[in-house]
């Protein structure tokens, strides 16, 4: 695909699949490929190919005859990355932060005690330097750098859990981290007990720990749900 070709059709999806995803297109709602066509000055080809990333998604059903239908919420992929930008785009942000965080309590607190459990110790062990990292560049209010470090402190965890199933939910966790940070959710430091939790969680799994690692990682899930609770949502 050529470059003009790919700008074209990242264009249609930056407009529409939004758009699907704030729910300004009900269940039910049509569209064709000649109006796709006419409303965004694109070829029929390029047309087809945005349709196709919206049913990869499960957003609409193309069918002939009957056009491009949007399909019902219950429907949707809820765990494509794409779709969870594009959900937290939208005015539904804290709904899709919130929903996002009451996974990572159902599953985070339980890969920790997995990694502690099945983890090789060199890599438990490189967990607390990385929460070392964390505490220095959050206490410094660098926060890009310390959602980097954030997003490969959960990954590792994950990865750390021997589960496939879990690690296979590193990017919709990394979702939730970034959107906070992204959209200016986050406070300007890391709270103090957040680092020393994330630090709990390093040092329990590096000592093989699997129950504190658990209740540490618990903690910080919680954390994150009462912060979501107190704040207001903000557009960047």
């Amino acid at each position: 695909m050529g470059t003009t070709h790919r700008t074209l059709h990242n264009r249609v999806l930056a407009v529409l699949g939004p758009a699907i995803a704030a729910g300004e297109y009900a269940s039910g709602h049509t569209f064709t490929l000649s109006g796709l066509e006419r409303d965004f000055g694109v070829s029929r080809t390029v047309a087809r190919e945005a349709v196709r990333v919206l049913e990869s998604m499960a957003l609409v059903v193309s069918r002939p005859r009957t056009g491009i239908r949007v399909r019902p919420q219950s429907d949707w992929s809820v765990f494509d990355p794409q779709l969870i930008r594009w959900r937290l785009a939208g005015d539904g942000r804290m709904e899709q932060l919130r929903s996002l965080n009451e996974l990572r309590a159902a599953v985070e607190p339980g890969a920790a005690a997995l990694a502690a459990e099945r983890g090789p110790s060199d890599e438990r062990a490189r967990l607390v330097v990385l929460a070392e990292q964390m505490i220095r560049t959050g206490q410094a209010g660098e926060l890009d750098t310390f959602m980097e470090l954030d997003v490969t402190f959960h990954r590792r965890i994950l990865e750390l859990s021997g589960n496939e199933m879990l690690s296979g939910l590193a990017e919709v966790v990394t979702e939730v981290l970034v959107g906070r940070t992204s959209y200016d959710l986050m406070p300007q430091q890391p709270r103090p007990e957040a680092l020393r939790l994330h630090m709990a969680v390093a040092q329990a799994i590096r000592d093989g720990l699997p129950d504190v690692a658990e209740a540490a990682m618990r903690a910080i899930v919680t954390e994150v749900a009462d912060a979501l609770k107190n704040t207001r949502p903000s557009r960047r």
